[in-house]
Order: C-alpha cells, then sequence, then structure tokens
C-alpha cells in the first residue's frame, strides 16, 4: 500500500479522531499505532504522521527556535508574499483559499504560517486544493482554542463531499 502522510491523516481523522478528542500523548501511541499497522500503514509513515500532527499544535515561531532560527509572529496588517517554492507546492487555488480564509477570521496569520509550513511538510509535489482544505482542518483540530474555527472548515470539508455523493 503507497500511502502519502497526508492519506494516513485523513484516515486517522476519519476512523479514529472523530471518535477520541485529541492525538493521545506518544507514549500513549501504542494501540492507536497498532490500529494503524493493522489497517495496512508503514510503520515509517505512522511515525511521520504522529510528529506531523504534533508540529501542527505548536506556533511557527515556536518551531523556528528549536531550530535555532529567528522568526517574528506575523502582524494582523501584514501582506503574505509566497516564495517560489511555496508557489510550487501549493497551487493557485490553494494560496487563495488561505488569504480567503485568514480574511474571513478562520485562520489567524500565525495559524496560516503553520498551514502553509505543514503543507510543505507533507514533501508533496503539488497540493491542490481538497488538500489544502484538509491541512487546515487537521492544523485547526491539533490546536488548542480553534474549535469554532475547526468546525466551520469541518462543514466545509464534508458538505461539499457529502454534495459529490448524491
Amino acid at each position: 500500500m503507497k500511502e502519502t502522510v497526508l492519506d494516513l491523516l485523513m484516515y486517522l481523522f476519519e476512523n479514529h479522531m472523530e471518535e477520541e478528542p485529541h492525538l493521545p500523548p506518544a507514549p500513549l501511541r501504542t494501540d492507536l499505532q497498532q490500529k494503524l499497522l493493522h489497517a495496512g500503514f508503514d510503520a515509517d509513515e505512522i511515525g511521520r504522521a504522529f510528529s506531523w500532527l504534533d508540529a501542527a499544535a505548536n506556533e511557527p515561531t515556536e518551531r523556528a527556535a528549536v531550530h535555532g532560527a529567528e522568526v517574528s509572529a506575523p502582524k494582523p496588517t501584514s501582506f503574505r508574499v509566497f516564495t517560489a517554492e511555496e508557489q510550487m507546492a501549493l497551487d493557485i487555488e490553494s494560496r487563495g483559499l488561505l488569504i480567503q480564509l485568514e480574511a474571513i477570521g478562520v485562520l489567524s496569520a500565525q495559524t496560516r504560517e503553520t498551514v502553509i509550513e505543514r503543507a510543505l511538510a507533507l514533501d508533496n509535489d503539488e497540493l491542490d486544493i481538497e488538500d489544502i482544505k484538509w491541512v487546515v482542518m487537521l492544523v485547526l483540530f491539533a490546536r488548542p482554542g480553534e474549535e469554532a474555527a475547526f468546525a466551520w472548515m469541518e462543514d466545509l470539508v464534508f458538505a461539499e463531499t457529502a454534495e459529490l455523493l448524491h
């Protein structure tokens, strides 16, 4: 089974996280890891998915501090310019969605940066708008205090999925 980290994260959300409100702490993940192995996922991918979710809960400035980089938090009046690497990974619709979600208050500037950083951490060649919706939803799920934004994003992701099924 050749699955990506995003596929595993989506599976994890749909089959585990709706029952359990949060990912268990690292020492208590053995049962969940066994369930994922039994479902056919690779142990390395499972570890990368858990690391991805753990990093999604942190502010970008916290992650940068761990790596020795100096990054200041974006100000609300900042204008976001996407780097060449970000433009290669995120199609124009995805970048537009992120800007729109920030403009309507679903994402803060800090959360937007976490979404971009977590999207790039997936190491996919190009992420489309559906992938980015999932990344946004998973980041919001992982972060305390983002319950309202998460619920809004969950409605967006699953309402469109339901429309496609009918």
